[in-house]
C-alpha cells in the first residue's frame, strides 16, 4: 500500500527538474555553517533558530512556543516566500527540521510546502548538484493565518489526554519516556496513557535517509497502539520530534492531527499536569 498523501514528498529527481522554477523555494533548515559549506542550488538557509520559536528568554537559545505569526510572515516573506510559493524543505537530520517547518507552516494557512525525502544525505549520495553560492531572492509578502486545528497547548492535552477516543502518542526516546533523561525539566516521564513510538524509527537507516515504505510505518503505529482513525496529539520535548512524527502521520492519511508545541518544555515545568514513569 503507498502513502496515503503523497504529494507531501519531494524526491530528489523532481526537486532536479524544478530547480529554476520561480514558484519553488527551497528551504534549507540546517545550521548556517553547513549551508555555507554546501547546500543545493537555489536554496536559502533560515536566518533564524531552526526550531523557528518566539524569541527566548535571556540565557536560551529559543522559547517554548512557535514563532508569533507577523515574525514568521517577515521570515518567510524575506526569504521569497509568498502564499502561492511552493516550499520544499530539507536538512541533514532525517528530515527533523524539514518537518518542523513544513508544520510551522501548516499551522500558519501555508499546505503548499513539501519535505525532500531524504534531504541532504540521499541528495549528495546520489550524486546530484551542490553549490556553496548563497541564494538571495527578491522578497516577496506572506500573511499567516494562523490554523488552530493542528496545534495542541496544555489546556487541550489535559481535556483531551484521558479520552480513550483520542490518542496522545509521544516521539520522544526511551529514556525521556521513562524518566531517566529528564532533559532539564523539573519532572520526569510521560503523560499518562500516551503511546510511546520514537521518531527515528520512521526513517531508513541507510545513507539515503528516506521514510519507510508506507507499510512498514503502518505496522509501527499498529504496534505502538496508535489507532488509524482515532485523532492523535503528538509531543515530545519542544514540539520538534512530535512535528516530524505528525507530518509521517499525514503522509498515510491520518485526517486530525495536532502537535503539542511546548511538548515537555511546557508541561514537566508545570504543577498542573500528571506525568508517569
Amino acid at each position: 500500500m503507498d502513502y496515503a498523501r503523497p504529494e507531501l514528498l519531494a524526491e530528489p529527481q523532481w526537486l532536479l527538474e524544478h530547480l529554476d522554477d520561480p514558484q519553488v523555494r527551497i528551504i534549507d533548515c540546517a545550521r548556517l555553517e553547513a549551508y555555507r559549506r554546501a547546500h543545493i542550488p537555489g536554496a536559502v538557509c533560515l536566518p533564524v533558530h531552526y526550531y523557528i520559536k518566539e524569541p527566548p528568554p535571556p540565557g536560551e537559545e529559543f522559547g517554548t512556543f512557535v514563532m508569533p505569526p507577523e515574525q514568521f510572515a517577515q521570515l518567510m516573506g524575506s526569504l521569497g516566500v509568498d502564499n502561492e510559493t511552493l516550499v520544499v524543505a530539507y536538512d541533514d537530520n532525517n528530515s527533523l527540521l524539514a518537518a518542523r517547518l513544513w508544520w510551522v507552516l501548516k499551522y500558519y494557512g501555508h499546505t503548499k510546502a513539501k519535505v525532500l525525502n531524504g534531504g541532504w544525505h540521499r541528495w549528495l549520495t546520489e550524486g546530484r548538484p551542490v553549490t556553496f553560492h548563497a541564494s538571495r531572492p527578491a522578497p516577496r509578502s506572506f500573511v499567516a493565518r494562523p490554523n488552530p486545528d493542528v496545534i495542541a497547548d496544555a489546556d487541550f492535552l489535559l481535556q483531551h489526554y484521558a479520552d480513550p477516543s483520542w490518542c496522545v502518542l509521544d516521539a520522544r526516546t526511551d529514556e525521556e519516556w521513562d524518566g531517566r533523561n529528564d532533559r532539564g525539566n523539573r519532572r520526569r516521564g510521560h503523560v499518562p496513557a500516551a503511546r510511546h513510538l520514537e521518531w527515528i524509527r520512521f526513517v531508513s537507516r541507510d545513507d539515503r535517509r528516506v521514510f519507510l515504505p508506507a507499510e512498514e510505518l503502518r505496522r509501527l503505529l499498529d504496534d505502538a497502539g496508535v489507532p488509524r482513525d482515532a485523532p492523535v496529539i503528538t509531543y515530545c520535548q519542544g514540539g520538534i520530534r512530535a512535528a516530524h512524527a505528525a507530518f509521517v502521520l499525514e503522509l498515510l492519511g491520518y485526517e486530525h492531527v495536532r502537535v503539542y508545541d511546548g511538548s515537555m518544555r511546557d508541561w514537566a515545568n508545570r504543577d498542573d499536569t500528571p506525568l508517569e514513569v
